[in-house]
C-alpha cells in the first residue's frame, strides 16, 4: 500500500511539473488549466466518451447531433468540447443547447465552431453532462444547405478531428522562433499523447487547422535543407517532401500555399534566400487558413504579417501513442441534391435527366412549387420537347423533401451556314482565307462532305499552302448542334506551265541557241525577245516568261544560264598492252574521250588499241574545247606461222618503229640467243643462219632506250 500511495503522488508530481514548464511556454491560461487536468493519471486512463448517431439533416431543421453517449470516468468532468469538425460553414452552422442544468453553462464559439459545455459549480455531475450532450441541437440556416457535418465531443479541450483521429492545439507565444516552436511541441504531451509541431496533409486537416482553432502561427514545413525543396520537419512526416518549384502545383503530396503561389516570392527576404520556415497567416493576411513563409525568426514588428503569434502542436500518429477515448464522432449528412445533368437537345427530341442526392429518394416534378410528380429515382426521360423546359427535382427522406431544385432542358435550334466566301482561282500555289457566316453558334472547318476530323473553328479558317485544286466544308456548330449537310467551298488553282531551268554551254566566239522548252505558249525573253527560241553569244544569265492561253492564263519564269566550260588538261596516256588511259589534271564529268578523234566516250579507258603511234583527245562535251596527246601501243604477236601463205609469216612489234634505237632479243627456252631485231632489221622469219627452227615457244626482250626497263614476253612458232 505504501508503494502503490507513493507512486500515485510522485507521478502527480511529475505531470505537474510538466505542466508548469508547458505554462512557461506560452500556454494561455484556460489552456494550461486544461492541460492540468489532462495529465492527471485517472484522465488519461479511466475517461472514456463513446457517441451514435449518424444521421440525415433536414433543411431548416433542428436535430440531436447524437442519439446515444456514455461516459465512464473515475475522475470528475469540468467541461466537455463539441465541434463542428469539418463541413463548418460559418454564418450558417450552429449548435446549441436549450434548458441546460443549472449546474453547467454552454458557450457557443461561431469562429472555431464550438459548443462548450462547462460546470458553474462542483455539484455537475457526470449524469448531467450525458443528458446536456443528447440535448445539443445542429441547425443550418440556409434553404439549400449541402454536404456532411462531422462533430467531435471531447473531454479535452484541445481540438479533435474524426477524419485523422488526432488533437489539435494553438499555443500562444508571441515571438517565438520557429525552431523553438519545434523543440516546445516536441516536449508537450496530450493524455499520453506525444506533440510535435503540425504537419497538414490533407485539405480536410488543412481547413480545420487553419480556420477552427483559436489562433494561427507556425507549422512543421521547411526549405531549409535545400531550396526550394519543401520537406515536413516534425512528427511522422519528418522528411516527407510535400512541394517543391516556384510554380503553383509543384507538390508532391499537398500544399497549401496563401493564394495559390509559391513561396519566397517576394521582399528582401525572399531575395537572400531565408525564408525557409512556414507558417499559417493571419486573418487578414491572404486567403484564411493558407500558409506563408519567412525566416527562423520572422518580423519583429507585430503589425507585420510576418511577426510570430505561437505555434500549432499535433498529437497522434507517433510511434508508440496509444490513443486515449476521450473522444467521440457523430456525422449528418445533410439531404440534398448534390448534382444534376441535362444533355442538350438539338433541333427537338428526348433527354434523359439525371441526379444525385446525398440520401433519400430522388422525386421529379414539372414545376417548381406544384404537388404533381412526375417520376422517382437518379434519372427521367423527358417527352419529346421543341423548346426549353425546365423540371424540378428534390430529394426526400423519412417525409422530409428539399427545396427543388431547377434542371434546365435547352433546346438549341438547328443552325444553318448563311454563307461563305468563294475565293478566286489562283496560278500554282496559295495560302486562302475562308469565311463562313452561321444563324448561330460557330463555324467548324473540314476536308470531307462527312466524318472526319474538325480542322478548325470559327467564321474564319486559313488554308495551309495549297498546289492543287481543294475543297474544304463548313458546319454550323451551336452547343454541339450541327447543321443537317455541311457547305463546300472550292479552291481553284490552276497549273503553271512546266519549264525546267537549264544551263547552255557557249563556245565562243559561236552562239548557242536557247529554247523555253515548251511549244503553243506566249514568251518574253529578259532581252525582249518573244520567240520559242532566241540565239545568244554573250554569257551570263537569261530568263523567259512562259504564259499559257488557257483559263488564267498563269505564267512560270524559266532561267538558262549561259556558260563557258575550262579546256581539259591532259596530263599523261597510260599503255598497258593494248589497254589506253587518258588522265587529265582537271577530270569533270562533262568531258569526253576518244582515240580516233572521230568516236568520243564518257569513259577514259580504251581496250585493244591499234599498235603504232596513236593519239588521244578529250575535249568538252559540246565539242568546244579539245586537247589531244600523242602515244604509241606496241604490238606483241602471240604467235606467227613462217610458211609463206602471206600471212603470219614473220614476228614483227607493231610501232617499233617509232623508237629508233631500240633493240629486241630473242632467245628459245633453254636461253641462247637466236636473233636481235633493230631499226634496220624489223622482224624474224624463223631461221638461224637460213635453218628453219622448230616450232615452239620463244622469249623477247625489248630495250627501247636507257630512260626505260626492258620488257619481256614470249611468243609461239607454229608449223
Amino acid at each position: 500500500m505504501k508503494t502503490k500511495f507513493f507512486c500515485r503522488y510522485a507521478l502527480a508530481i511529475v505531470l505537474l511539473c510538466g505542466n508548469i514548464l508547458f505554462a512557461f511556454n506560452g500556454m494561455p491560461l484556460p489552456e494550461r488549466k486544461f492541460k492540468k487536468l489532462a495529465t492527471k493519471k485517472s484522465a488519461t486512463a479511466a475517461s472514456i466518451i463513446t457517441a451514435v448517431g449518424n444521421q440525415v439533416y433536414c433543411p431548416q431543421s433542428s436535430i440531436k447531433i447524437v442519439t446515444d453517449v456514455t461516459i465512464n470516468s473515475t475522475e470528475e468532468i469540468t467541461a466537455v468540447y463539441i465541434q463542428i469538425s469539418s463541413g463548418y460553414i460559418n454564418g450558417e452552422d450552429v449548435l446549441s443547447l436549450i434548458n441546460v442544468s443549472p449546474n453547467l453553462t454552454s458557450n457557443w464559439n461561431p469562429d472555431s465552431g464550438t459548443l462548450t459545455i462547462s460546470r458553474n459549480n462542483s455539484s455537475a455531475l457526470l449524469s448531467e453532462f450525458i443528458t446536456a450532450i443528447k440535448a445539443v441541437e445542429f441547425r443550418n440556416s440556409s434553404a439549400t444547405p449541402s454536404g456532411i457535418r462531422n462533430f467531435s465531443i471531447s473531454l479535452g479541450q484541445a481540438n479533435y478531428l474524426p477524419s485523422s483521429k488526432h488533437y489539435y492545439q494553438f499555443v500562444s507565444s508571441p515571438g517565438i522562433s520557429w525552431g523553438d516552436a519545434k523543440r516546445a511541441a516536441a516536449a508537450s504531451n496530450y493524455f499520453g499523447l506525444k506533440g510535435y509541431l503540425v504537419t497538414i496533409t490533407t485539405l480536410d486537416e488543412a481547413i480545420f487547422v487553419g480556420e477552427q482553432l483559436s489562433g494561427t502561427g507556425w507549422i512543421g514545413g521547411s526549405d531549409a535543407r535545400k531550396e526550394p525543396y519543401w520537406l515536413w520537419e516534425t512528427g511522422p512526416e519528418e522528411g516527407t517532401q510535400f512541394w517543391y518549384g516556384r510554380e503553383s502545383g509543384s507538390t508532391t503530396t499537398f500544399a497549401y500555399w496563401n493564394d495559390f503561389k509559391e513561396p519566397n516570392n517576394g521582399g528582401e527576404l525572399a531575395l537572400k534566400g531565408v525564408e525557409d520556415y512556414a507558417y499559417i497567416a493571419p486573418p487578414g493576411n491572404g486567403q484564411k487558413g493558407r500558409w506563408n513563409d519567412t525566416s527562423l525568426y520572422g518580423s519583429s514588428d507585430p503589425a507585420n504579417v510576418n511577426y510570430p503569434r505561437g505555434y500549432i502542436v499535433e498529437y497522434g500518429g507517433m510511434p508508440g501513442d496509444v490513443y486515449p477515448q476521450i473522444s467521440a464522432s457523430t456525422s449528418l449528412t445533410i439531404l440534398s441534391i448534390t448534382e444534376t445533368k441535362a444533355p442538350e437537345i438539338c433541333g427537338s427530341g428526348t433527354a434523359v435527366l439525371e441526379a444525385k442526392s446525398a440520401a433519400g429518394t430522388i422525386n421529379w416534378y414539372a414545376d417548381e412549387t406544384g404537388a404533381s410528380l412526375i417520376a422517382t429515382g437518379p434519372s427521367f426521360t423527358t417527352p419529346v420537347l421543341n423548346a426549353n423546359q425546365t423540371y424540378y427535382t428534390a430529394a426526400e427522406f423519412e417525409g422530409c423533401v428539399t427545396k427543388r431544385t431547377a434542371v434546365n432542358v435547352r433546346v438549341n435550334a438547328v443552325p444553318e451556314v448563311t454563307s461563305v466566301s468563294n475565293p478566286a482561282p489562283v496560278c500554282g500555289s496559295g495560302i486562302f482565307f475562308l469565311e463562313a457566316t452561321v444563324s448561330s453558334g460557330e463555324a467548324n472547318w473540314y476536308d470531307s462532305k462527312t466524318g472526319g476530323s474538325v480542322l478548325g473553328t470559327g467564321n474564319l479558317f486559313i488554308t495551309p499552302n495549297l498546289s492543287s485544286n481543294t475543297i474544304y466544308y463548313a458546319e454550323a456548330n451551336n452547343n454541339e448542334c450541327r447543321s443537317l449537310a455541311r457547305t463546300p467551298i472550292e479552291i481553284k488553282i490552276y497549273p503553271l506551265p512546266d519549264v525546267q531551268n537549264q544551263e547552255v554551254v557557249l563556245c565562243a566566239p559561236n552562239s548557242a541557241t536557247l529554247d523555253a522548252g515548251i511549244s503553243n505558249m506566249s514568251y518574253l525573253w529578259s532581252t525582249g525577245e518573244t520567240t520559242q527560241k532566241i540565239t545568244v553569244s554573250q554569257l551570263g544569265t537569261y530568263y523567259v516568261d512562259v504564259t499559257a492561253s488557257t483559263a488564267g492564263n498563269c505564267s512560270n519564269r524559266k532561267t538558262i544560264k549561259v556558260i563557258e566550260l575550262p579546256a581539259p588538261e591532259i596530263q599523261k596516256v597510260d599503255v598497258d598492252n593494248r589497254t589506253v588511259t587518258i588522265i587529265l589534271s582537271n577530270p569533270e564529268s562533262y568531258y569526253e574521250y576518244s582515240v580516233d578523234g572521230i568516236n568520243f566516250q564518257n569513259s577514259n579507258v580504251f581496250h585493244d588499241a591499234p599498235g603504232g603511234l596513236q593519239t588521244a583527245y578529250a575535249r568538252e562535251k559540246s565539242g568546244c574545247k579539245t586537247a589531244s596527246k600523242s602515244f604509241i601501243v606496241l604490238v606483241f604477236p602471240a604467235f606467227f606461222t613462217p610458211n609463206n601463205d602471206s600471212y603470219n609469216d614473220v614476228w614483227e612489234v607493231t610501232g617499233m618503229e617509232n623508237y629508233p634505237e631500240a633493240q629486241i632479243t630473242i632467245f628459245d627456252r633453254y636461253g641462247k640467243f637466236i636473233a636481235q631485231l633493230n631499226a634496220s632489221k624489223k622482224y624474224w622469219d624463223g631461221t638461224t643462219n637460213k635453218v628453219p627452227l622448230p616450232a615452239s615457244d620463244y622469249w623477247y626482250a625489248l630495250k627501247i632506250d636507257n630512260t626505260q626497263p626492258i620488257l619481256r614476253g614470249h611468243f609461239t612458232l607454229k608449223r
